[in-house]
């Protein structure tokens, strides 16, 4: 018998998760349209991560944000892909080259590990409201994929990690 559940993915960041924990009306609605459409909302590893420091060591109203998400990212459907150990040493080495080649800046490490990681997944979108991954530069981004030099890394239709989001957030979030 075949597998039930959502057979289309898509993984989402960081920003748009403490935009659901917020109640930022754009991204339930994100969620709610594209859960009923039969897509798994995942995260990475790099994105739970960034959860749990936040947890404990940001600023409020990002540490109250944070713990709000990671209690209620199972009930909003919120999934996990997860990475063995030479996934993660192949998405940090990927992340290292977005960083040198400028499509980020240098504190934006934990972003370029998140488009590594959803390429990695075979995942084909990356849902974010992050300005910087909005604002990368797509060409110059599957030229790094097309350049990797490893087969795991695969770009898909426009750039895997292409970024979509209806509410860009500024930086500093």
């Amino acid at each position: 018998m075949a597998e039930a559940g959502p057979k289309k993915r898509l993984a989402v960041d960081t920003n748009l998760l403490l935009d659901l924990a917020e109640g930022e009306d754009w991204s339930h609605e994100f969620r709610e349209r594209f859960q009923a459409a039969g897509y798994a909302l995942l995260a990475g590893p790099t994105v739970f991560q960034e959860l749990a420091f936040a947890s404990s060591h940001a600023d409020e109203p990002k540490r109250g944000l944070a713990r709000k998400v990671i209690a209620e990212a199972r009930s909003w459907g919120i999934g996990a892909f997860e990475m063995n150990s030479v996934q993660r040493g192949i998405a940090d080495q990927f992340a290292q080259r977005v960083l040198g080649r400028g499509l980020l800046p240098p504190e934006e490490d934990n972003d370029a590990a998140i488009l590594a990681e959803t390429s990695l997944a075979e995942i084909p979108l990356l849902v974010t409201s992050d300005q910087h991954l909005l604002e990368i530069e797509e060409d110059a981004l599957l030229l790094l994929f097309n350049e990797a030099d490893s087969d795991f890394l695969i770009p898909r239709t426009g750039a895997s990690g292409k970024t979509i989001a209806s509410q860009p957030r500024q930086p500093g979030r």
